[in-house]
């Protein structure tokens, strides 16, 4: 197997809801984030909004629609395609890795992307030229989900780009349309994502895996730990390959929520 030149980082993002798609900035700021990478094999989906036991992979044998998991929003954002390949290959050397640390993996040959998965990856490779298959977290346990991720870190060596998608704060309870995109977030936010960032470039594990007790205003930013989630797995997946080193790619706050986002390498 011919190796990378270098391997690809893995990342967190902060995905947004379908809206992203009308905010220049924050598209903007994908689209550059996408650049400085060299572009993937493949790329492996972890999204906040799939969460299935055990450990399950979408589909990899046909083109399924994409998964319109929100509700109320204009027609357009339910018209919206991205019709990535398939990733068969990818998804049996996961399947590979992952039995060797005692997961049993299924496939769902009916699913497609969550939003979670094609609302970024359509503002960071528009062109739907990378094979791309997503898999589910099958728990929420921050150790579990690391290990999870330790036993994915091979794949980098493929050239396969391992993307965990969520959000660093998700309170909807802050979410005010009439307040604008860009008004001053709530405190518990900001104090959040401050702790956060602080966190991640210590490359504190333990921390982060125990935020609940560690960081500040954690039940007001996160209610429940679905999109803090996929953070473990992407963690878990650098830390197998010899360390973290994580920069952020993109900070800020929208409608109050923090959008930042790493780069681990």
């Amino acid at each position: 197997m011919t190796q990378p030149a270098e391997l690809p980082p893995v990342l967190f993002l902060s995905h947004g809801a379908p809206p992203l798609a009308d905010d220049a900035r924050w598209t903007s700021e994908l689209a550059d984030w996408s650049g400085a990478i060299e572009k993937p094999k493949d790329i492996l989906m972890i999204s906040a909004h799939w969460e299935n036991a055990p450990v399950t992979l979408s589909a990899t044998q046909q083109k399924n629609e994409l998964v319109y998991d929100f509700w109320g929003f204009p027609r357009k954002y339910y018209d919206v395609r991205y019709d990535a390949p398939m990733a068969p290959e990818l998804a049996a050397e996961v399947e590979r890795l992952t039995a060797i640390h005692g997961h049993h993996v299924e496939r769902d040959e009916t699913r497609g992307l969550d939003h979670g998965a094609y609302v970024p990856l359509k503002e960071m490779f528009p062109e739907a030229d990378v094979p791309v298959v997503q898999m589910s977290m099958p728990t929420l346990d921050p150790a579990g989900l690391f290990e999870l991720g330790k036993s994915l870190a091979p794949l980098r060596d493929r050239g396969t780009l391992i993307v965990g998608s969520g959000f660093t704060t998700h309170n909807l309870r802050w979410f005010n349309p009439a307040a604008g995109a860009d008004s001053t977030p709530p405190a518990a936010s900001s104090e959040f994502d401050h702790w956060a960032e602080e966190a991640m470039a210590r490359g504190d594990v333990d921390s982060i895996l125990d935020f609940m007790h560690k960081a500040p205003a954690a039940r007001e930013a996160h209610p429940r730990s679905e999109h803090w989630a996929p953070l473990y797995v992407s963690l878990g997946a650098a830390y197998a390959s010899g360390g973290i080193d994580a920069k952020t790619a993109i900070d800020g706050f929208w409608y109050g929520l923090s959008k930042r986002s790493w780069t681990l390498t």
